[in-house]
């Protein structure tokens, strides 16, 4: 399966609340879920929706946790053998494997305006790992790693404008600031209650372990 290349906002839309795919658009007037808060198609609008399943819950809850985090299928089934395989509550140790990619953690740290962008800094070889430079956006920090921007990216504009509008972003309690605004440390592994992300993730496990 190929990425999604697609208008991000339909994702939104589809999963009926705002997945936040778009930076500082989805908080704007200008974005979508404010305009058409209905799911995507020619007759949505006119056609009363059919009752839910069980499954339908289970796998639209499982494509939203997928999209929001960007993870491809394949990729995503192996983050869910990896939380099975591992001690403690499953659902909750998918999300925190989720957490701990390398683009959310720039996202998370106000380095960029989503964690679309967040994965492109990365690929695109702006993002260090304890001063090495890392470009595999999957890359799991660990606890006390620092990330930072490379030196010779701190200068791009687009990247200086990002960090300063994300002054007011709420910063989680596993992160910190380093330093300066573009250096992070990973305090701790995120718990459940420190992700703030809304989804059920019980719904998640339950579609696998059908």
């Amino acid at each position: 399966m190929a990425r999604y290349t697609g208008p991000v906002c339909r994702q939104c839309r589809r999963a009926g609340v705002r997945l936040y795919l778009k930076g500082e658009r989805c908080f704007a007037p200008k974005c979508e879920m404010e305009k058409r808060a209905y799911a995507p198609g020619e007759h949505t609008q006119t056609h009363a929706r059919r009752r839910v399943s069980a499954y339908g819950l289970q796998l639209a809850e499982k494509q939203k946790l997928r999209r929001i985090y960007g993870v491809l299928e394949r990729q995503f089934r192996r983050y869910f053998a990896e939380a099975e395989r591992r001690p403690g509550i499953t659902g909750e140790t998918l999300l925190q494997l989720l957490e701990r990619r390398l683009d959310n953690a720039v996202y998370r740290l106000g380095l960029a305006t989503s964690r679309r962008a967040a994965r492109q800094l990365v690929t695109h070889g702006h993002v260090a790992v304890n001063d090495k430079p890392v470009d595999i956006p999957s890359y799991l920090i660990r606890t006390n790693d620092t990330v930072s921007i490379a030196e010779k990216s701190r200068t791009m504009a687009p990247l200086v404008q990002t960090v300063e509008k994300a002054g007011s972003r709420r910063l989680p309690v596993w992160l910190q600031t380093e330093g300066d605004a573009m250096r992070g440390r990973v305090l701790s592994l995120p718990t459940r209650a420190e992700i703030d992300t809304q989804v059920q993730e019980e719904l998640v496990v339950e579609f696998y372990s059908r």
